[in-house]
C-alpha cells in the first residue's frame, strides 16, 4: 500500500509539474516575446453532420506578430487571403473575391485566438479576457487551456503549445464544434519587424466592406 501510495503521489507532482509548465511558458512568452515570424499549417476540421463523416481542410502561409495587437496572417495556400492587424483596424482580405472587410479591431479581438498570441501586453491583461489553466504536456510540447470569460462569442477555448517560449501550436475549437489547429514551423524570435509589416493597402478595384 506504501508503494502505490508513494507512486499514485508520485503520479500527482509530476502531473501538476506538465501542468505548471504551460502556464510557465506562456508567461515567459509574454513576458520576453514581443515580436515574431513563422510559417504556419492549418488544419480545419468541421464536425460530421447528417451521418456524413468529418471535413478535412489544410491552408499554410506566414503569421508575423508586434505586442501588442498588430499582427498579419498571409494565407499563400490553396487560396491567397490575408488578416492583418494594424493596431486600430482589422483587415480580412479574399483574393479570389477581390474583397476587404475592414472591422474595428477593439471590437473584434477581444476573445479570440489572436487576443493569446499578440494582443496581450501582460499575462495580467490576457487573464482579464481568458481563464488560463495549464493542461497536460504532450507531443513534446507545453500546453495552456486558455477559455474567454465572455461566453457569448464563438470560441469555446484555445489550446497554446509551447516548446520554452516559443509558440508552437494552436487548438482552437468554436461554439459550432469546428476545431482548427495550426502548427508553426520555422520560427524566429523577437525579430526586427519595420512598421510597414502591418500596413494593409487595399488592392486597386476590390470591395471594401466595412462592419
Amino acid at each position: 500500500m506504501k508503494k502505490q501510495y508513494a507512486v499514485a503521489v508520485g503520479w500527482m507532482l509530476a502531473v501538476s509539474a506538465a501542468w505548471a509548465g504551460g502556464m510557465d511558458s506562456l508567461e515567459a512568452f509574454v513576458k520576453g516575446v514581443k515580436s515574431g515570424r513563422a510559417e504556419f499549417t492549418q488544419t480545419v476540421t468541421s464536425p460530421s453532420r447528417d451521418g456524413q463523416p468529418p471535413r478535412t481542410k489544410t491552408s499554410t502561409g506566414t503569421f508575423e506578430f508586434q505586442r501588442p495587437g498588430k499582427f498579419k496572417f498571409d494565407y499563400q495556400k490553396p487560396f491567397a487571403q490575408m488578416i492583418v492587424a494594424d493596431g486600430k483596424t482589422l483587415w480580412l482580405y479574399d483574393a479570389d473575391l477581390n474583397q476587404v472587410t475592414q472591422r474595428a479591431q477593439a471590437q473584434a479581438l477581444g476573445s479570440t485566438p489572436a487576443a493569446v498570441i499578440a494582443s496581450a501586453p501582460d499575462l495580467h491583461a490576457l487573464q482579464s479576457d481568458f481563464t488560463l489553466e495549464g493542461a497536460p504536456a504532450r507531443d513534446g510540447l507545453e500546453w495552456v487551456k486558455a477559455t474567454p470569460r465572455n461566453k457569448d462569442g464563438q470560441l469555446q477555448n484555445v489550446l497554446v503549445g509551447f516548446q520554452g517560449e516559443s509558440l508552437a501550436s494552436l487548438e482552437i475549437l468554436d461554439s459550432f464544434g469546428q476545431r482548427s489547429v495550426l502548427k508553426f514551423s520555422k520560427i524566429e524570435i523577437n525579430p526586427a519587424l519595420g512598421a510597414e509589416t502591418f500596413n494593409f493597402k487595399v488592392p486597386k478595384g476590390a470591395d471594401v466592406l466595412k462592419q
